[in-house]
């Protein structure tokens, strides 16, 4: 028996406040009956002596179970969103909803989703395993430490970081030196005072001084290529290729060099198996890779995907922020290198966030305003136009709160039916699977009726990297140009001598708006996008550009989450 059956006549009896009356997510997820994880990888097929278990409810499964046959006959379909705003969008509990819905309507369903960050569980949200009676579980766990593939990630990069201060301390009295170290160190932790830091300082021994810094593990190269690798051979292949610094001679010094390679990828041996974890309902879920959309790619780990594909007739996965940046990465960068070709793009609407958009002030957008909400409907209408320009059939998720009314909900239903588009109510915050079977079956009916074109991407492999850029922001932001800063233009240069303009971009920016200033909401024109740094990333075969005053290490709100997560009685509070 599932139990999203305590709160259904809740539900029915104060529908427009039950938010105010239900449970927290950590409660719902307490109270949820978990299966032994051996009967979770039962229910699809996968061989229980081939799990790796982490205590009763978590086990990884080794890549060498990816059949590419099985493959390419399941449908994978992705979940993205308009643009957020504070008001939150609810992108990864309705991607898990749909899975609940898909199973319900006796499919076979997986989901696919990235590992929650400490930086933003103990700064802003508290937890990202989902919400309602639509979360993967154990939460506690999946928002923690889980089985450490955070933890590993740091600890390979730092241990690049340390390995190379000390290659540079050893060598310098023979004459080595860099004249430009790329490489910088990361933790998983929301720590601005650490985005510029200087080492080496004391004693000679003590190393040599140097300018640094560090950004947040889900910005880490290795974390990209963690989502990239396809077995170990792959990703040792690009630990050994990544780029550390620039030599006096102008030519590239590389892990290889160091011939570390081999311990790095042994830190990573486990990580890269993909977690198979359970939801509210006993779903199979695979949770695995955590990258950010605004500073990577986005997206979850290529294996997991293709885990999921492996053993589910029907994978819902999701990319990260709005379609603007995780989709746009997960067509040109996450697709283009994989070969997955996704049957459906879903993406999740509120009338909150559609009335932020719509210039509703966000003390205002819980009340009825139906001409804000048309209004933020541009927003929504230019990412369906961008998700069409890759081939994309769309459905639009509408996201079930308790202010809204049938007249707003009849008002997006009727636009989307004015531009050809599915649209579908997801209540699987409140109801579980039942709340999610109209989404289902439109999705469902989409992919059997209309599924999507051959992915076009955004641009060519050939196109040099200026234009790969300009492609991205004028036809999928709206921009109207863009600039280069001088560091912008020196990288460039250095990107071309060293013959990677071949590479994929993933553009670094706020996610809180098509341009690279947050406040401009909606559905912004007329604006320039000023790239004003680049980093080449040779492990993971992609060039990132920095857009804005975006940070890759992120700081912390004068009232951080971390000040209501504890422990009273033995179970932690302030995880939601």
């Amino acid at each position: 028996m599932y139990c999203n059956h305590l709160i259904v006549p809740l539900y029915r009896f104060c529908k427009n406040h039950y938010r105010n009356y239900m449970k927290t997510d950590i409660e719902i997820a307490r109270e949820c009956k978990l299966q032994p994880i051996e009967a979770i990888a039962e229910s699809i097929n996968i061989p229980v002596e081939e799990l790796e278990n982490y205590g009763k409810h978590i086990a990884k499964v080794p890549v060498h179970l990816i059949d590419e046959k099985k493959v390419a006959q399941s449908n994978l379909i992705l979940v993205t969103a308009i643009t957020p705003t504070k008001a939150g969008i609810g992108k990864t509990t309705v991607s898990i909803s749909l899975a609940l819905g898909l199973n319900k309507l006796g499919k076979k369903a997986v989901c696919a989703l990235r590992e929650p960050s400490l930086g933003p569980c103990f700064g802003v949200k508290g937890g990202a395993a989902g919400g309602g009676y639509a979360q993967v579980l154990p939460m506690e766990k999946i928002n923690l430490h889980f089985t450490g593939d955070i933890h590993a990630v740091t600890t390979a990069h730092n241990m690049i970081s340390a390995l190379l201060d000390n290659y540079i301390f050893l060598h310098h009295d023979e004459g080595f030196a860099l004249k430009e170290v790329l490489w910088k160190r990361v933790l998983d932790i929301n720590d601005r005072s650490l985005r510029h830091i200087i080492t080496g300082l004391g004693a000679k021994t003590d190393g040599i001084p140097a300018e640094s810094g560090f950004d947040i593990t889900p910005a880490s190269e290795i974390m990209a290529i963690l989502c990239l690798a396809t077995d170990l051979d792959d990703l040792r292949r690009r630990i050994d290729n990544i780029l550390l610094g620039i030599k006096i001679d102008d030519t590239p010094f590389r892990v290889s060099d160091m011939g570390v390679g081999g311990a790095i990828t042994v830190l990573l041996m486990d990580a890269i198996k993909p977690n198979l974890v359970q939801t509210t309902e006993q779903t199979p879920a695979f949770v695995h890779g955590g990258p950010f959309a605004n500073i990577a790619h986005g997206c979850n780990t290529i294996n997991a995907t293709r885990m999921a594909m492996t053993f589910a007739d029907y994978v819902v996965t999701e990319a990260g922020f709005g379609a603007d940046l995780g989709a746009e990465k997960f067509f040109d960068i996450k697709c283009r290198k994989s070969g997955l070709q996704p049957k459906l793009t879903v993406i999740v609407v509120t009338t909150q966030g559609l009335k932020m958009h719509g210039g509703v002030a966000l003390d205002r957008i819980n009340e009825p305003n139906p001409v804000g909400l048309i209004e933020g409907c541009k927003n929504l209408d230019r990412h369906i136009h961008n998700l069409r320009s890759f081939g994309q059939n769309v459905v639009v998720a509408f996201n079930h709160h308790a202010t809204d009314t049938p007249e707003e909900i009849t008002l997006l239903r009727q636009h989307c039916e004015s531009i050809d588009v599915g649209f579908a109510v997801n209540d699987a915050f409140l109801q579980g699977g039942e709340g999610a079977k109209e989404l289902a079956q439109t999705v469902i009916d989409a992919i059997k009726q209309h599924p999507s074109a051959p992915l076009t991407y955004a641009y060519e492999d050939t196109d040099p990297i200026k234009m790969k850029i300009e492609k991205v922001c004028k036809n999928i932001y709206g921009a109207s140009s863009v600039t280069y800063s001088k560091a912008a233009d020196k990288m460039l240069l250095r990107i071309q001598r060293l013959g990677l303009e071949h590479y994929p971009v993933c553009i670094a920016k706020t996610q809180f708006s098509f341009s690279s200033d947050k406040t401009l909401y909606g559905c912004p024109t007329d604006f320039s996008i000023n790239i004003r740094d680049f980093v080449i990333n040779t492990g993971a075969e992609m060039i990132v550009a920095i857009a804005g005053d975006i940070m890759r290490m992120p700081g912390l709100a004068k009232s951080p989450q971390a000040e209501r997560i504890t422990i009273v009685n033995g179970l932690i509070e302030g995880l939601s």
